[in-house]
């Protein structure tokens, strides 16, 4: 049986770079769209659907977080990929990213072949089946069950522990903030200390057994295999 093509749409006012990025996923096998600013992307993104998007952030009309913000309100897009492709390097900017909803944040220049490499790996690392078990590499989370499986071998986790890994895995390369985590997970009724989270995430690791969940210094945590 043919497998349909992913769609991306790429949203970036340099037509240069619309032009080599479109080009090099197209070459990959995706079925590729363009926006050469942030109105043209929503329009696009509604019509299309599709299943990643591309936000170059200083755009005109509509810069790509606000793009981004819109789309995130709306269920249809509620799990599509979205990436930054940006010349914004600081670290505000990229809290403003994740912030926002984006699933990972790539700065300019890039050679196509990382982009290309990122894309696919937003691709190939989580696969879903029937909406409720997550399969990641050698990983199995059924979050109905509360089980998780690492190499044929359960592993027990606490009710708060196999939440907070499905919470990052359900997005993998995805990084999420520690007030994001805290809000999901323990809710913003809950008072918790600000160590709360490492715990539970060195608890995750001693009992996967792996090192699937790595700190990005400053800004919180993702899953990553």
């Amino acid at each position: 049986m043919e497998t349909k093509a992913k769609r991306i749409l790429i949203a970036d006012d340099e037509p240069d770079i619309l032009e080599i990025i479109s080009y090099n996923l197209g070459k990959e096998g995706y079925e590729v769209y363009t926006a050469k600013d942030g109105n043209e992307a929503l329009e696009r993104a509604k019509q299309l659907n599709p299943d990643l998007i591309i936000l170059d952030i200083m755009m005109p009309y509509k810069t790509g977080i606000e793009v981004c913000r819109i789309l995130r309100t709306q269920p249809i897009f509620e799990q599509t990929l979205i990436i930054f492709l940006t010349a914004l390097n600081d670290e505000s900017s990229h809290i403003k990213g994740f912030e926002t909803g984006a699933d990972d944040y790539v700065t300019k220049p890039i050679s196509p072949k990382i982009l290309i490499s990122r894309v696919n790996a937003l691709f190939r690392r989580i696969q879903k089946e029937d909406g409720k078990v997550l399969k990641i590499g050698n990983i199995v989370i059924d979050p109905i069950k509360y089980t998780v499986v690492v190499n044929e071998i359960e592993a027990i986790l606490a009710k708060k522990e196999f939440e907070l890994l499905f919470l990052l895995a359900s997005k993998p390369g995805r990084v999420f903030l520690r007030n994001e985590i805290l809000s999901q997970v323990w809710g913003t009724s809950v008072i918790v200390g600000d160590r709360t989270i490492d715990v539970h995430i060195r608890k995750i690791r001693q009992k996967l057994g792996i090192d699937c969940i790595t700190t990005v210094k400053g800004v919180g945590y993702k899953f990553d295999i």
